[in-house]
């Protein structure tokens, strides 16, 4: 260091004089970068060299130049029309092999983008998609159909079609084959169907699609209510007598029209009593009780009469109870 505090170490051109009063600061140049030449040399030949990454190099040489000695894939349908791609698509799905259909209608859309082909293919792979058990997929090619073709003859079955989707979502081995209850799952998956099939009873009301769709949201709009009766009746178990009046209310709010009312204003009353609220518990006592005498609440329609063996059976094990 110099007398005031900086450093005093320098590099000079040239040599260093040895007799200079300030030689033992300073630095040769040349020397220098010789060294520092001589150091980045060495560097690389240590790690390109056998302790390195040669090894892995000459390996990774090998691998690259026999990737050019694999015989070269042949696409069978580079030459193929629009229409032969289509009925290949078709048969594909018709053997059930919906990864082969989905292949052929993106390489359709792809190499002949405009025409009724290209547009069928759009809806169809959404369907293929669906099969393969790939629900994000399907319902992205539905919205996409829609966005494109907002005034398609087929608009309506997209529109169903996403609902079918949505409404099957996150469905598990059991599920598909034993039925459980529906109102017990998550709800997400079932909101967003009903939504679908309320836009295909509100755009398309006079198709075929829409008398299903209406069976389908009343369905759905049972399950979700009776999804909020399982939360409130979940949180009386467990004392939480506030939480399950506010679950309660929100079905008498929402889903005044489904079997689940009148569990909802029968909770409502407990909870009430529970909280110590004798004017709040006596008001939903009213309302239960005039709607049970005038017969507005809406009945489940004979279901146990309705249940086939499997149902039944499936009840009395109780294996979707918590």
């Amino acid at each position: 260091m110099s007398g005031d505090g900086d450093v005093a170490i320098e590099v000079i051109k040239g040599t260093v004089d040895p007799a200079a009063a300030n030689a033992a600061y300073q630095v040769d140049g040349l020397a220098g970068a010789t060294l520092t030449t001589r150091g980045v040399s060495n560097l690389v030949q240590y790690w390109l060299g056998d302790n390195g990454f040669a090894p892995f190099l000459a390996a990774l040489l090998l691998v690259t130049s026999g990737c050019s000695l694999l015989p070269e894939q042949i696409d069978k349908t580079k030459d193929w029309s629009a229409s032969q791609l289509y009925a290949a698509a078709k048969e594909a799905m018709s053997d059930k092999n919906y990864e082969k259909a989905i292949d052929y209608f993106e390489k359709l859309e792809a190499r002949y983008p405009f025409g009724r082909y290209a547009q069928q293919a759009q809806l169809e792979i959404a369907y293929a998609y669906y099969k393969y058990d790939e629900p994000d997929a399907a319902v992205d090619a539905l919205d996409r159909f829609i966005r494109l073709h907002p005034d398609h003859p087929q608009s309506a079955y997209a529109h169903y079609m996403k609902g079918i989707v949505n409404l099957n979502r996150n469905l598990g081995l059991v599920e598909r084959f034993v039925p459980t209850d529906a109102s017990q799952r998550d709800p997400a998956s079932y909101t967003q169907a009903y939504k679908d099939f309320m836009d295909v009873i509100e755009k398309y009301p006079d198709t075929r699609y829409a008398r299903d769709a209406r069976q389908r949201a009343i369905y759905l709009h049972n399950s979700l209510a009776m999804h909020e009766i399982h939360i409130a009746d979940y949180y009386m178990d467990r004392g939480a007598y506030l939480a399950a009046a506010k679950r309660a209310a929100g079905v008498i709010e929402n889903y005044q029209r489904t079997p689940a009312a009148k569990r909802a204003l029968e909770i409502m009353v407990e909870a009430y009593r529970k909280l110590d609220l004798p004017e709040l518990a006596a008001d939903a006592e009213r309302v239960l009780a005039v709607n049970e005498a005038q017969g507005n609440f809406i009945q489940d329609s004979d279901l146990e009469e309705q249940k086939g063996l499997i149902r039944r059976f499936w009840d009395w094990t109780g294996l979707d109870q918590d």
